[in-house]
């Protein structure tokens, strides 16, 4: 009876230790991420008309808006990274609302832009975006929730889930091209010739990403030019 109980104590330790030495490792793992660059910060502090509510930061356009972006960030990258693509878009006309993931991973919280609704119901037309991994979380979200929004807009991503292509947009660079194999689809697809998967955020070189022979601004004024054609064509 002692042995078995020393063995159930050994057993139980031992799987605690599994336990605790997984936990630091993904919080190590999750806490090594892509910060936002300069460019990104001065846009942050430097335009007063941001809103920050819990984990949305909200850019509003002078003009009264009825057609809304949700962006859902990369994975391990600091979700303001991605403010001066949307300080374009705001600048466009749009409303922009920028999603902080949870360990900044958009798996986490797939679902987040339900809390977008909540907290922004003026908007009558909502299209959500995605970059890298949060793509593909939009994606999903746009599969599932149909009746929310009006359409789908993918960066350095690819279609998954039941989506009707005819209503999403797919922008990738040409330095990216290992996405063309995920790209079964036809319509609304956009490469970029000469950027890369990074450059539609501001948070600087990614692992395994081949550099650009254009700017991160001209890869993300032609993303904008994009998506206002993809809009304006719903």
């Amino acid at each position: 009876m002692l042995k078995k109980h020393k063995a159930l104590k050994i057993t139980f330790l031992s799987a605690f230790a599994v336990l605790i030495i997984s936990v630091v490792t993904f919080l190590l793992w999750t806490n090594d991420y892509y910060h936002a660059q300069d460019m990104a910060i001065s846009v942050m502090t430097g335009d007063t008309s941001i809103k920050t509510i819990d984990n949305l930061t909200i850019l509003s356009p002078g003009i009264s808006s009825d057609t809304g972006i949700i962006l859902y960030p990369g994975a391990k990258v600091e979700a303001i990274a991605y403010l001066p693509i949307l300080e374009k878009l705001k600048n466009e006309g749009y409303t922009c609302v920028l999603v902080k993931m949870p360990f900044n991973m958009a798996i986490f919280d797939a679902n987040a832009a339900d809390e977008v609704f909540e907290q922004v119901p003026n908007i009558k037309k909502w299209y959500i975006a995605g970059h890298s991994m949060g793509g593909a979380m939009a994606s999903s979200y746009a599969s599932k929730n149909s009746d929310k929004v009006k359409g789908l807009i993918l960066m350095g991503a690819y279609l998954y889930g039941n989506y009707p292509e005819e209503k999403a947009l797919t922008v990738y660079g040409s330095f990216n091209d290992n996405l063309e194999q995920h790209i079964s689809y036809k319509k609304n697809i956009i490469k970029i010739e000469g950027g890369n998967h990074a450059q539609f955020g501001n948070y600087g070189k990614q692992k395994g990403d081949p550099d650009a022979t254009i700017t991160a601004e001209e890869q993300q004024n032609i993303t904008v030019d994009a998506i206002e054609q993809f809009i304006k064509k719903e």
